[in-house]
Order: C-alpha cells, then sequence, then structure tokens
C-alpha cells in the first residue's frame, strides 16, 4: 500500500486484505492544473504507485489512492493549518461538494486505475461547531478538512455514491479493479 493512511490501512483489513506492507510514496506530486478532479486524483494515485513499484518488484501488488474534495470546479485538498480548515468548513457548510478518490494498480508491467466519485450534502455549521472541530485536531489531516468517520459524521446529511469513498478509500471499486487483473478479494 502506498499511502501513510491509517484510514486506508483499516479500509484493507475491513474488506479481508490482512497482508500488506505500508510504503507511503516518498512525496507528494502536483497534477497538471489543466485535469479535471477525476483525472488529478487518478494521476496522483499513479505517481505514487509509480514511485514505490521499483522497490516491490515482481508479481507484488501496489495499490495506490489518492482523495480530494471538490466544491464548485475548485479542488481543496488538505488544510494548511487551523485557518484554513475552518476557511474550508465554512464553504463546505450547508452544500453539496463532491469526494474523488484515484486508485492506481501496478502488477509487473500491469497498470490501472480508475475514478470514485461520491456527492456529499453538509448540513449548515455553526461557527461554534466548525472551532470545536478545528480545535479537535481531526480535520488538519484531510483533504476538504474532514472525515465523515470521525466527528463530522455529525456534519453529513446525506451521501450519493460509495461511502468508503468519502472515507478515502472506494473499496467496491477497488475490489472490481482488483478482480479484472485476477486479484480476487473474496
Amino acid at each position: 500500500m502506498a499511502s501513510a493512511s491509517p484510514r486506508r490501512r483499516e479500509l484493507l483489513k475491513m474488506i479481508g486484505i490482512r497482508d500488506f506492507t505500508v510504503m507511503p510514496a516518498s512525496s507528494e506530486a502536483a497534477y497538471p492544473a489543466s485535469l479535471p478532479p477525476d483525472e488529478a486524483v487518478k494521476y496522483i494515485a499513479m505517481c505514487k504507485a509509480e514511485s514505490i513499484a521499483p522497490q516491490v518488484g515482481g508479481d507484488s501488488l501496489v495499490i495506490a489512492a489518492d482523495t480530494v474534495v471538490c466544491l464548485g470546479g475548485r479542488i481543496l485538498e488538505k488544510p494548511s493549518g487551523p485557518e484554513d480548515a475552518k476557511r474550508m468548513l465554512g464553504q463546505l457548510s450547508g452544500r453539496r461538494h463532491t469526494v474523488y478518490t484515484g486508485i492506481a494498480l501496478i502488477r509487473g508491467d500491469e497498470r490501472i486505475s480508475d475514478c470514485a466519485a461520491s456527492d456529499v450534502w453538509f448540513r449548515e455549521l455553526s461557527s461554534r461547531e466548525i472551532d470545536a472541530y478545528v480545535a479537535s485536531g481531526q480535520p488538519l489531516d484531510k483533504a476538504g478538512s474532514y472525515g465523515a468517520q470521525d466527528m463530522a459524521a455529525l456534519f453529513v446529511e446525506r451521501v450519493d455514491g460509495e461511502f468508503w469513498n468519502v472515507v478515502g478509500l472506494p473499496v467496491c471499486r477497488l475490489g472490481q479493479l482488483m478482480a479484472s487483473i485476477g486479484e480476487e478479494i473474496i
């Protein structure tokens, strides 16, 4: 797994993948600004996978992912600090946004990637709620400044699309991709 995300590790374990090594990509690649969000996350996921693939070699499967939150055509990445997190959460309050996660798989010379998209509706948030959530520290390492699996679950009114995508790894789509290259999970 080419990711340091504890959420992604837990999701792999949840679906029965227990025998894996975590090898975070050495650096975050930048995507070309001309790419739409669905292509940008696939691009970054493949960059992450390609940075790890030479280290594992052979028939080992490399799994990489990248997640972004998109609001009104703008990508909201991880916040630069608490004030940035408050700003993003204020923008998401009472609105619909889209979470995109790109997945890339590499095994030997075989490369495959795809993207999942989920629409998320936030209820209206008070400034007190935003301040308290940011003070918890939970949003500071997450795209869009929130985690649907933590305290911010209180903000999410509805999700259209795969819920696990919003957490950071669309496990249904991952399973389909793995099956397409002969790596059945079940």
